[in-house]
């Protein structure tokens, strides 16, 4: 893999001629299952082949990319219509018109494409080109996030309109709007970018842009510390490290990212409702925060972090051994053999799986597990790459993640929901609970702030009676940079690992020190 920082360096060593560093090479923890936007590839924005309609600034804020404004809002919110920025063109030299942008939208709700994400587009009823420089959508009911999914990107149908959606080339090897273009993508190992000289933004000064893949935290940090990489996202522990390194800049973004354990409701110990309120009050959230984030995070007690407005004060949980045990107690959870607790001749134990190579997921179950055996409940702690867990997802608990901050619909009606359960990672523990059903729908179909609010509520509210998963942490995203790229920034990230976030958000408008 050392080749990934040579492969993309320019004849003069990644320097300018005025001496400015003009490639990156950064390390991230995982790669994506496809490069196609129609499949989900980019849907939360900063896809660097791609652009949306619109794009998030340092702020979140929304602003304008394909989109030449923010969009008229109609119809009593059901219509948002967007006039589109001319002059641009996709990386092959072709026209971007309105018509790549019905393609895109209409491809990704066909029912015969496999986009496990077009539950989030629901409520589109149809969208409509009017001329190469409008597009109108309509809406079946007024979803008040709507403006927030047009970030999605835009694929060029004279490309991906005459392929499978599903298997054809475009799915790895993609031509977009975006500030970049893919070069080669290395399954296992690396993307390799070009900068797009046509791109309608401005040719970006960073020519060549490479992520290397790299699973393992221990080598990811070994990698930049070599200078193999000139950054990479990195556990508190590992990020601490480079503290003395005068050539490095550690950022830290806020997110919306949580660490979870999924207890699905197929497996008898983990879907027992006392087992897992014992489990939510029983485990100790502001040690993992203090011992295995070194205090970069936060306790998390759902998908909503504690500082959210959209935050139901009152559902946090206070850590209380003995509260859980009488819950345990109480429900004829008793005593048993070697500490575990019996109930009708079933062990109190469940398999808990982790990613292997991932060492907060891997500290975060181990944590887990002894609080669990403090109250006599038996994690049994297991690694396994995505392959090996997720078959076993439906009766296996599973140190998962998540998190987006565009909007509470964004992560919870695919967490929770019941009738997602079992598709693909949509609601990993198939927790099942009409109450919530009932006010996941209502939030989303309200465009009124207040009763969507009050959707939330109940929501928070149902996890605190019947949990489906115990929510331990929120994240914050720690980055290790070299200096010579000058000042950088970063956004409030959802849970996407680096791969679109980081300070490399907008790589494209970095302006390296000479």
């Amino acid at each position: 893999m050392a080749v990934a920082a040579t492969a993309c360096s320019a004849p003069d060593d990644g320097k300018g001629g005025g001496g400015a560093k003009t490639s990156a090479v950064v390390g991230i923890a995982y790669e994506p299952e496809t490069l196609s936007p129609l499949l989900g590839y980019g849907k939360d924005g900063n896809s660097k082949i791609f652009d949306g309609l619109l794009t998030h600034d340092a702020d979140m804020k929304l602003r304008p990319a394909l989109a030449a404004k923010l969009p008229k809002v109609g119809d009593d919110g059901k219509t948002y219509t967007y006039e589109l920025r001319k002059g641009v063109k996709f990386s092959d030299g072709k026209p971007f018109t309105a018509k790549d942008v019905v393609f895109t939208y209409e491809t990704i709700l066909d029912k015969k494409t496999n986009n496990a994400s077009k539950t989030e587009l629901d409520a589109l009823k149809s969208v409509e080109a009017k001329g190469d420089g409008t597009v109108v959508f309509h809406l079946k009911y007024p979803y008040a996030p709507f403006a927030e999914r047009t970030v999605l990107p835009i694929a060029p149908q004279h490309i991906a309109g005459k392929q499978d959606v599903n298997t054809g080339s475009f799915t790895t090897k993609p031509v977009g709007t975006g500030p970049y273009e893919l070069v080669k993508w290395s399954k296992g190992e690396k993307l390799v970018f070009k900068a797009n000289p046509g791109y309608w933004g401005g040719a970006p000064k960073i020519k060549n842009f490479t992520m290397a893949i790299v699973k393992d935290d221990d080598v990811r940090a070994t990698r930049l510390r070599t200078g193999d990489l000139d950054g990479a996202i990195l556990p508190p522990n590992l990020a601490k490290t480079f503290e003395s390194d005068g050539g490095k800049q550690t950022y830290a973004a806020k997110t919306f990212d949580y660490r979870v354990v999924t207890l699905p409701t197929g497996n008898k110990v983990a879907g027992d409702t006392d087992i897992r309120r014992a489990l939510d009050v029983g485990v100790d959230r502001k040690t993992m925060v203090d011992q295995i984030l070194e205090g970069a995070g936060k306790e998390a007690y759902g998908p909503v972090p504690t500082d959210s407005p959209w935050f139901t004060k009152g559902t946090e949980r206070k850590f209380d051994v003995e509260a859980a045990k009488k819950i345990l107690d109480d429900a004829g959870w008793k005593p048993g053999k070697d500490g575990i607790r019996e109930k009708d001749g079933v062990q109190a134990k469940f398999p808990l799986w982790y990613l292997t190579g991932d060492k907060l997921r891997q500290d975060h179950a181990l944590a887990y597990a002894s609080d669990a055996k403090k109250l006599g409940i038996k994690a049994e702690v297991q690694s396994g790459t995505w392959e090996v867990i997720e078959p076993r997802m439906a009766k296996d608990a599973v140190l998962a993640g998540g998190g987006s901050p565009a909007d509470p619909d964004f992560d919870q009606y695919t967490l929770l929901n019941s009738a997602l359960a079992g598709d693909g990672f949509n609601n990993m523990a198939h927790y099942d609970n009409p109450k919530v059903d009932k006010a996941l729908e209502d939030a989303r179909r309200s465009g009124d702030h207040a009763k969507r609010q009050a959707a939330y509520d109940t929501i928070q509210r149902e996890l605190v009676k019947n949990p489906g998963y115990t929510f331990l942490t929120h994240i914050d995203h720690l980055y290790v940079v070299n200096k010579s790229f000058g000042e950088l920034s970063t956004q409030v990230e959802p849970h996407d690992h680096g791969l679109a976030s980081g300070p490399w958000w907008n790589v494209e408008d970095w302006q390296p020190n000479k």
